[in-house]
């Protein structure tokens, strides 16, 4: 089998499909990388609130792992973003970006534990295309 370079974690949102899609393909990535979609993307696979998909991402990574050979996983999440503010409805409309944050670092959590050899990327994206890579070590702190 050959290997692939990644699996992209995204959310389901049909606005954001073709603009992760060229931001892979700009990244030469196209053809190289599994994906999971899911409402919310970090969000979907870890908030509380859609608890039973969880384990169906785990699962689906550790296959792309298994199968493709991949050894990093691109979370691409975006703002304005619905399953944010069906998780946290209050905090949705005032700093959606922590909703973002706070998944991202539990996705980060569980996945050294699970796959401590795993690379990962966190981005959070507007609809507007402008990507921001998120160092969750700066938003210890913040957050």
């Amino acid at each position: 089998m050959k290997k692939f370079k990644a699996m992209a974690l995204t959310c389901m949102d049909p606005r954001f499909q073709p603009l992760v899609y060229k931001y892979l393909k700009k990244r030469n990535l196209t053809g190289k990388y599994s994906s999971f979609t899911i409402a919310g993307g970090a969000i979907g696979v870890t908030h509380n609130k859609f608890k039973k998909w969880h384990t169906a991402f785990i699962e689906n990574l550790a296959t792309s792992i298994r199968i493709h050979k991949i050894n990093k996983l691109i979370t691409i999440n975006h703002k304005d973003c619905g399953a944010a503010k069906i998780a946290e409805p209050d905090q949705a409309i005032s700093n959606e970006t922590k909703i973002h944050i706070s998944a991202f670092k539990k996705l980060k959590k569980i996945l050294t534990k699970k796959f401590p050899k795993l690379k990962m990327e966190f981005k959070l994206m507007s609809l507007n295309r402008k990507i921001e890579s998120l160092n969750l070590m700066f938003f210890l702190s913040v957050i």
